[in-house]
C-alpha cells in the first residue's frame, strides 16, 4: 500500500523554500557541533624530556609509574602530547 501525502493549500515554491530553510538550519545546527578532528602529535622520549626539561631516566620512571602512557609503534616508544600535557596538569594538583 502506498503512502502519500497532501499538501493543502500551499503552493510548490513554499512547500521549496520550507525544505530548504529546514536544510539550512540543520546545516547551521551541525557546524556549530562539530567540531574537526585535531591529528594526534606523538612525542619521542627525547621530545618529552627536552619538554619537560627532565631526564630521559626520568621520563622512564614517569612511564613505569603509570604517570605517563607510552605506545610502541614499530620499535619505538611514544607518547602523545595531549596526553602528557593532561598529566602534567595532574600533577601540579
Amino acid at each position: 500500500m502506498k503512502k502519500s501525502i497532501q499538501f493543502v493549500q500551499i503552493t510548490p515554491e513554499q512547500l521549496q523554500n520550507a525544505i530548504i530553510e529546514g536544510v539550512k538550519s540543520q546545516l547551521k545546527d551541525l557546524k556549530e557541533h562539530l567540531q574537526p578532528k585535531k591529528p594526534t602529535k606523538y612525542l619521542t622520549r627525547s621530545d618529552i624530556a627536552e619538554m619537560l626539561k627532565i631526564d630521559l631516566s626520568s621520563v622512564h620512571n614517569w612511564t613505569k609509574r603509570g604517570i605517563l602512557k607510552s605506545y610502541q609503534i614499530s620499535g619505538r616508544i611514544y607518547f602523545k602530547r595531549d596526553e602528557v600535557e593532561q598529566a602534567i596538569v595532574a600533577l601540579k594538583k
